[in-house]
């Protein structure tokens, strides 16, 4: 029996702390843009420049780079080590495809054509910088 050798993926730094938002009702491809925006900064920066975006996505994204910042805070690991939280930089930052709700629009003769109502999934891991 032959096996078959994956490529190996770069190591990624270990995450201090992470934060989950799940079923946010709104389309990735609309938060990718935005989350490609605070990709590899500090968290600092990224949250000014999150305040500063006037794009839709980047509400809930700050909400949940605050709530990763606040997790790594309370882990009582973090605190054994002496943590400081300006230095976290977002490490691993994931948008991806949720559950589709399919509405019905009627149209001319009788038929109807689909909306797609998309949600999304974000992850965000912090490390230090």
């Amino acid at each position: 029996m032959a096996t078959t050798h994956r490529p190996q993926t770069p190591a990624r730094p270990p995450a201090v702390a992470r934060a989950h938002l799940r079923h946010l009702p709104m389309a990735p491809r609309k938060l990718r843009a935005v989350a490609d925006l605070v990709r590899g900064l500090t968290v600092g920066d990224a949250l000014a420049l999150l305040a500063n975006t006037p794009r839709a996505g980047s509400e809930p994204l700050a909400k949940l780079i605050k709530s990763a910042r606040d997790n790594a805070e309370v882990n009582p690991h973090n605190a054994e080590l002496g943590l400081d939280v300006d230095a976290l930089a977002i490490s691993h930052l994931t948008v991806d495809e949720g559950k589709i709700l399919w509405r019905w629009r009627p149209r001319a003769y009788g038929r109807a054509s689909r909306i797609r109502k998309r949600s999304c999934h974000i992850t965000v891991e912090l490390s230090l910088s």
